[in-house]
């Protein structure tokens, strides 16, 4: 059964294209950064120098563990603060936000009251630094990231001067005609050999 508003109306397309929105927000905002936090982590914990004490295993989970908490709590106050302010993923004051609640919180948890105070300031200023270096190198990425894939077949693009080369179906036909011509000629050429 359709759900309605307080009119009775059915919803509207615009409230569905809201929500899948956001659930596209929530995976590209939230979710994509704490994987890639948690893996930094895992491999931050491999070459620490606790390793020896600790065991691999256990300070690389607890590296990668910790970092995804960290960014996950971040992210997602990121996003919360930008829901209730209503303004758009590129306002760093979000992020300022977020990185002062998010810090206090979690500074609070761990180190009590001047733990607050201190991870409040780092994880504000930490968090606005990354994403305001994530919004001025995003479209040079996406640039970059054009240039490297062919657009007609989604293959990677090897630049011109790299000696492997993937070939078309024209430059295949070419390359098998002169492969054809030059072993032809090779022929020749031993049984002139064996005659002389």
């Amino acid at each position: 059964m359709a759900s309605t508003n307080q009119q009775g109306d059915p919803p509207s397309s615009s409230s569905s294209l809201q929500s899948s929105s956001f659930s596209e927000d929530w995976r590209q905002r939230i979710l994509i950064p704490t994987i890639i936090a948690g893996v930094v982590g895992g491999g931050v914990g491999l070459v620490s120098k606790h390793r020896k004490a600790h065991g691999l295993a256990n300070i690389s989970a607890a590296y990668a563990s910790n970092l995804a908490i960290v960014t996950g709590c971040y992210c997602g106050a990121r996003e919360f603060v930008r829901a209730t302010r209503k303004t758009g993923p590129d306002d760093l004051l979000n992020s300022a936000i977020a990185g002062f609640g998010s810090g206090a919180i979690l500074g609070r948890l761990q180190g009590g009251r001047y733990g607050a105070y201190r991870y409040s300031l780092i994880f504000a200023v930490a968090g606005t630094a990354a994403d305001f270096a994530a919004l001025k190198l995003g479209p040079k990425l996406r640039n970059f990231s054009e240039s490297m894939f062919d657009k007609k077949t989604g293959s990677l693009k090897l630049p011109e001067w790299f000696p492997i080369q993937i070939l078309d179906e024209e430059a295949l036909a070419a390359k098998k005609a002169r492969e054809e011509k030059l072993y032809s000629q090779r022929a020749i050429g031993k049984l002139s050999k064996e005659e002389s």
